[in-house]
């Protein structure tokens, strides 16, 4: 009986639908990836041993630097057009006549630290010189004209129905004068509940906090 020769396959697997899928793979996280922009001024937050993970949707922050000059940062990546609502409310409200390009401009502004009067001009620099500029601090220092609390205020018209979390970033050199005013224009928007930014630090040790933490394990 004659015997049957099998033909002889390749054991060699071609690569290049791989290479291809990692390429692709790649150019979606380099596309999709969002960096955090530089802050425009140092803040040297006081530490704490809790860690929470930051918000970086439907949040607004509040900075206070070394030299108490107070910030206004809306975290809202999922929905860009909270920062059109925000801006436009502003420009309404205060009548600073913006121009689109200006307010079209608040989207990528990280942070406003200007009174309204300097408003304008910030937000007519482009983004990539908006770090050159001395931004002396929204005006807080008045409690009859706090202008934090116009700039909360839109932010809940902006976040309406949706849960708006707020949190404070304070410099630990920065005085509780700065601090306070923060705290005014909270409460004068009706709005008790905030997170405080602060730099992780280790447990110390045999510290109540690391007895709960190993029972807990």
């Amino acid at each position: 009986m004659p015997s049957v020769k099998l033909p002889k396959k390749s054991t060699d697997t071609d690569m290049t639908p791989f290479v291809d899928i990692a390429f692709l793979i790649l150019s979606f996280f380099m596309l999709a990836t969002k960096f955090k922009p530089p802050e425009p001024v140092p803040i040297k937050t006081p530490g704490s041993v809790l860690s929470q993970q930051l918000p970086d949707n439907n949040a607004v922050m509040i900075s206070v630097d070394s030299a108490n000059r107070v910030f206004f940062t809306v975290l809202s990546e999922k929905d860009l057009s909270k920062f059109d609502e925000i801006i436009q409310g502003i420009n309404t409200s205060r009548g600073l006549n913006l121009t689109k390009e200006e307010m079209a401009n608040f989207r990528k502004t990280y942070m406003v630290g200007v009174p309204f009067a300097g408003l304008k001009q910030l937000l007519a620099t482009p983004i990539e010189d908006q770090k050159n500029l001395n931004q002396p601090g929204i005006l807080v220092s008045d409690s009859l004209n706090n202008e934090l609390i116009w700039w909360i205020a839109e932010s809940k018209k902006a976040f309406a129905g949706q849960t708006l979390k707020y949190l404070i970033k304070g410099d630990a050199q920065s005085k509780y004068p700065s601090f306070e005013a923060v705290l005014d224009a909270l409460k004068r928007n009706d709005e008790y509940k905030y997170n405080l930014v602060t730099a992780l630090e280790d447990v110390p040790p045999g510290s109540e906090l690391e007895k709960a933490n190993k029972t807990k394990k």
